[in-house]
């Protein structure tokens, strides 16, 4: 037998340049990133402040792995939003040549679907197991709530999402349930057996069901990774270069997930801001990224801090607030080759409708300078700290959207239809049956649970999505079930396209929509002609199905009346909701002790330490001016008109770095008269720079 000997594939040069190499990295990234994209082999943490480029950094690093000698099929690239991961490969590929196109790119929960797929089997699910969305095991939660009869006690028992949200977060953040319910849901610890039993029951379920819930698509394969050494071995085998973008925002699941991806080769790059660690209410860990050196044994540890975004007096507020840390990479953010900008300012109103005025103002006068709507924000806490706001704008006929808007399969008659398209998928999925039954006028809970348990059962021997002969039907529903199980067959048994199954079911259920939803029922018809929309771009049903689940994508248009605006809109949103967003000129409303930081925060170091980095990540979403606003007075039902205070955060930033301003009622021009104007938007002169803002 004849053998051949293969000469051992050669690691990336450690941190150096190569002579055949395609792309000058030294002379299209700084330093820093440089460093970054070029590093050899073994664990790196790139701590990349705002605004730094870490993104452009990440595309280099693609290319640079390609170009010398890794296989793009070789690199696994973990994001958290699936858009992020093709314009990375995209850009990468623009760059370099159509190979890095092949690196396997995605979020953590889409890759480990990928392996869930085709391991299930290992861990007792079939591979076409079905994928629960908040919502849906929402639901489940209710079902087996009201099978406990917990519904009726005599103290109030946590409904439905409340059960959900505690089941994720006990699991997201390994948290033992009593410890998570005495910290977060006191008012329900007194239910700790309770809820355990249900948590139990809730797994039963899922295993039972072919169900698996967000949460479950990381357990189950961190479950495989530890349980099936062949498994991990050959899953880490073909991962020789791991990077993940927005480490910080890793739960402890993902952070384990990383270390079993990378127990191979030992390559693995995680890129992420420690000061932009802000969702902790979803379960990330900022501690993870300050545990990675601990965790990789030899971790270099690389910075990225020349800002690309901001002006440097922007920066210089952000890299103040951040030093007010409990704990933080030490990173300076610094600009170059821009000019200096005026200072940030702090503007106290004399009450809410004052600040809503001069916010309001403001965005018009920046509008006539040249700045359009669209590259102003207005951001804030949370979403009802811009209520006063809203009226004000709309009073003055300025056009805005809000974000943190409901998402097109979150809307209730999209997951109706979704249940529908999951019953065809898989025909064990109760949680979906029971949505699908309850939707016809006759079938309440009990029945439709009697009827599941009927079309679950496995050992029926009838056709799918036929009615049986020997059930007791009531007339009170039997026509409405045989159009049902008739539009299902009839999908079940044609080989069309998954646009025209789509178009099936919308023609069966818009009937039903226009009789559940009388009252808004025009609102909610535009999205099920963008649902079929979306399905024309898929041919696999079960594939549509996750990346609904997976990667939830456009807004839907209920609640969003029509514009006839014909420019685009002033920018409203939450903090939370800006990330990773940049805007000429922002304005911070609210910034009250209080309200950020939250009052629930207070006690709480971590709490605290993670409303600090909120306001970092606002501050830093600046690129000109930043105006930072308050009311001086505020008004509460119960407690009546009473005075505020600053944000502790602002309260005592020195005047050279936040400059104290003023609003100044104007008298109304009079016919002779112009009215008083602002200063330029850029340059010299540029707003804020003046102790007094002409109002």
């Amino acid at each position: 037998m004849r053998r051949f000997t293969l000469e051992p594939e050669q690691e990336p040069p450690e941190g150096g340049a190569d002579d055949n190499l395609t792309l000058d990295y030294e002379d299209e990234l700084n330093e820093q990133q440089h460093a970054a994209a070029t590093a050899g082999g073994g664990p790196v943490l790139v701590a990349a402040g705002a605004g730094t480029g870490k993104t452009r950094t990440l595309i280099y690093r693609l290319a640079y792995l390609v170009e010398t000698g890794t296989r793009p099929q070789e690199i696994a690239l973990l994001t958290f939003t699936r858009r992020a991961a093709r314009e990375m490969t995209a850009r990468a590929a623009d760059l370099l040549d159509g190979r890095c196109r092949d690196v396997r790119g995605g979020t953590f929960h889409a890759f480990c679907l990928k392996l869930l797929r085709r391991h299930a089997p290992k861990l007792g699910f079939d591979r076409s197991f079905s994928i629960l969305d908040a919502s849906d095991a929402g639901d489940v939660w209710g079902v087996l709530r009201t099978r406990k009869n917990y519904h009726k006690g005599e103290k109030r028992f946590p409904n439905k999402r409340t059960l959900q949200k505690i089941g994720s977060k006990a699991t997201n953040r390994d948290l033992a349930l009593e410890k998570l319910l005495n910290d977060e849901y006191p008012q329900f610890a007194a239910f700790t057996d309770e809820i355990r039993k249900l948590r139990g029951d809730y797994r039963q379920y899922k295993e039972q069901h072919d169900l698996m819930d967000f949460d479950d698509l990381l357990v189950h394969a961190l479950r495989l990774c530890e349980e099936h050494d062949d498994v991990r071995e050959r899953i880490a085998g073909r991962c020789r270069h791991v990077l993940v973008d927005e480490y910080q925002d890793t739960n402890v699941l993902q952070a384990e997930l990383v270390k079993h991806f990378a127990s191979v080769h030992g390559n693995v790059m995680v890129v992420g801001d420690d000061a932009q660690s802000i969702y902790r209410f979803r379960g990330a860990d900022f501690r993870n990224i300050f545990r990675f050196p601990d965790e990789h044994e030899g971790t270099r540890v690389l910075k990225l801090e020349q800002n690309y975004r901001s002006t440097q007096t922007i920066l210089n507020l952000a890299n103040h607030v951040i030093e007010q840390a409990n704990r933080s990479y030490d990173k300076e953010l610094f600009s170059e080759g821009k000019p200096e900008g005026d200072r940030p300012a702090l503007v106290p109103a004399p009450d809410a409708n004052t600040e809503s005025r001069f916010v309001a103002q403001m965005a018009l006068e920046l509008r006539e300078q040249g700045v359009p709507l669209n590259r102003i924000a207005v951001l804030f806490r949370s979403g009802y700290n811009s209520y006063d706001l809203e009226t004000e704008l709309n009073r003055r006929g300025i056009p805005f959207v809000k974000y943190g808007g409901m998402k097109l399969n979150e809307a209730a008659h999209i997951k109706d239809l979704t249940a529908h398209l999951k019953v065809l998928d898989n025909p064990q999925d109760a949680a979906s049956w029971n949505r699908v039954l309850q939707l016809l006028h006759g079938i309440g809970p009990k029945t439709a649970r009697d009827l599941i348990n009927w079309l679950t059962d496995e050992d029926a021997s009838r056709e799918p999505y036929t009615l049986s002969d020997d059930w007791s039907y009531s007339s009170r529903y039997i026509e409405a079930l045989k159009e049902l199980f008739s539009t299902l067959h009839s999908i079940y048994e044609a080989d069309t396209p998954l646009a025209e199954q789509v178009e099936t079911l919308v023609r069966y259920y818009e009937p039903i929509m226009e009789d559940k939803y009388h009252e808004d029922f025009p609102k909610r018809q535009p999205d099920l002609e963008h649902f079929v929309a979306l399905a024309d771009n898929f041919s696999d049903r079960t594939d549509f199905l996750a990346s609904l689940a997976l990667d939830p994508i456009e807004l839907s248009a209920l609640g969003a009346e029509p514009s006839e605006d014909d420019e685009a809109p002033l920018i409203l949103s939450t903090i939370h909701s800006a990330k990773g967003l940049e805007f000429h000129t922002v304005f911070l409303i609210q910034a009250l002790e209080g309200v950020l930081p939250s009052g629930y925060s207070l006690g709480d170091a971590d709490a605290l330490d993670e409303e600090l980095r909120l306001l970092y990540v606002a501050i830093t979403r600046a690129e000109e001016n930043l105006f930072a606003s308050y009311p001086m007075t505020s008004y509460r039902r119960r407690r009546g008109e009473y005075m505020t205070d600053p944000s502790r955060f602002l309260s005592d930033v020195p005047d050279e770095i936040l400059e104290p301003c003023r609003l100044v009622e104007g008298d109304p021009p009079n016919d002779n008269e112009s009215e008083e104007t602002l200063p330029p938007a850029s340059g010299d002169g540029a707003i804020g720079g003046d102790d007094e803002l002409p109002f």
